[in-house]
């Protein structure tokens, strides 16, 4: 009995001897303000995001060449389009998992290797079956990078204006989208659409040498017990400033593994089915419109191609005012208000196309475009929200689950608008989109307030 006692209490002390250190280890990461030391990583993992994002969207403003060029028909279109989605759902479920087990810097790597090689063998697709294949793998890479991204770029930010640092540090993403959308304009009618697949992967390589300059997440190393690991990077981190920040710790994480079961669990039950509704009519409005406006501009406006280039890279400049305005006042209208508003005032404007019938190319220039830029400032925050209501162990798990349904949605959406294009008419397209910008409004009321509170506040 002696000896089971005596079992007992040791595990009981090196269990708070455990919690003890992580906690003063969590205490340090939280007490240095932000620094030199958090340029790099945003730097490095911000040009693989926006890359993410070239590559993504390389494919839309190659459309109206390949139709022609193939003479493909609608449903083949979306088909084409949604198929990279689709890869892009089993690599982030692929790479989060990947993520969890061997570290966020190692699988973010791997998931940008795969994404640019297979962006240089899109270039040498020959005809409509090869590029489907290879867009589909290449979607394994794309999905990937940008969760483990997130959770990563999470997990090196204290409370006090996490906010406004990642989302700072998110714009990349819309960035990478609006200078896809001019580089598009230029280098498809000029050069072909095979160099838009050219410089995605050949920078792409590039970064991921870059990203062996990387250190991995403490907070991550310390979920392991990594505590030695963990201590010599928040030395540089403190290292790289003298100030420091008073911290009240309210809540710590044990060294305990992570199990994608845990989703389920009474306690995040409620915030994953909410989550995923999110991410799902997001992307279904933000990507249906985005990959599908260059097509829609010139099939059935009868716009010349550049011009049809030139007004779908509109959606993407509005969403950038959008996401920068959305980074400045986010730690203060919180992330709650800010997504519920944003959909239902997309799914006014959107409401107004569906109404009015779409009559004009002016009009959905207009008004899809600034719903579109409405509905990004949501697409960029779930990045930013999804990572937040999940604890270390299970966060790069439980953000790649989540942004699963965007790539389904994204694969779904435009399918699905092929279809009604071709068989009700462009105006029913849009009263879709109002349609499921209103679920999304009824699912942001329900979203769990992070603002300026612990990661490990928020998650236990």
């Amino acid at each position: 009995m002696d000896q089971v006692r005596n079992k007992i209490l040791d595990s009981g002390m090196r269990g708070s001897s455990i919690t003890n250190q992580s906690s003063q280890l969590i205490t340090r990461i939280e007490s240095v303000p932000f620094s030199r030391w958090h340029i790099k990583p945003r730097v490095i993992m911000g040009s693989a995001t926006f890359f993410d994002a070239f590559d993504t969207l390389s494919l839309s403003y190659a459309m109206p060449v390949l139709i022609g060029l193939w003479h493909l028909n609608p449903g083949q279109i979306g088909i084409l389009i949604g198929i990279g989605y689709l890869g892009q759902a089993i690599g982030a479920l692929l790479f989060g998992s990947i993520a969890e087990r061997f570290g966020r810097v190692f699988s973010a790597k791997w998931a940008t290797l795969v994404m640019s090689i297979m962006a240089i063998a899109c270039a040498f697709a020959g005809n409509y079956n090869e590029l489907v294949a290879l867009r589909f793998i290449q979607g394994i890479g794309v999905g990937g990078e940008v969760p483990v991204a997130a959770a990563y770029i999470n997990e090196i930010s204290r409370a006090s204006g996490r906010g406004r640092f990642f989302m700072l540090y998110e714009m990349v993403y819309p960035i990478g989208l609006m200078v896809t959308a001019q580089l598009g304009t230029i280098i498809v009618p000029s050069l072909g659409w095979k160099w838009m697949f050219f410089i995605g992967g050949g920078t792409g390589i590039i970064i991921v040498l870059l990203m062996n300059l990387l250190k991995e997440s403490p907070r991550w190393l310390i979920s392991k017990g990594r505590f030695e690991e963990a201590e010599r990077i928040i030395e540089e981190i403190e290292a790289s400033t003298d100030q420091r920040i008073p911290v009240n710790i309210k809540g710590t994480q044990e060294a305990v593994k992570g199990n994608w079961k845990e989703l389920f669990s009474p306690f995040y039950r409620g915030r994953t089915i909410v989550v995923w509704m999110l991410w799902f009519s997001t992307y279904f409005v933000s990507n249906g419109l985005n990959n599908w406006l260059p097509s829609l501009y010139k099939t059935v406006y009868k716009l010349p191609l550049q011009t049809s280039l030139r007004a779908a890279s509109l959606t993407n400049l509005i969403q950038i005012v959008a996401v920068f305005a959305c980074a400045m006042l986010i730690d203060k209208v919180g992330r709650k208000l800010w997504a519920t508003i944003a959909f239902l005032v997309a799914s006014l404007l959107l409401g107004i196309l569906w109404i009015n019938g779409a009559a004009t190319a002016y009009s959905v220039m207009y008004l899809g475009s600034l719903a579109y830029g409405v509905i990004g400032t949501v697409t960029v925050l779930l990045y930013l929200y999804t990572p937040e209501i999940y604890p270390t162990r299970m966060r790069a798990v439980g953000t790649a689950f989540a942004t699963t349904w965007l790539r389904l949605a994204s694969a779904i959406a435009p399918t699905i608008v092929g279809f009604i294009l071709g068989t009700r008419g462009i105006s029913k397209v849009f009263a879709l989109f109002a349609c499921v910008s209103v679920i999304g409004a009824f699912m942001a009321i329900r979203m769990v307030e992070t603002r300026e509170k612990m990661l490990e506040e928020i998650a236990p």
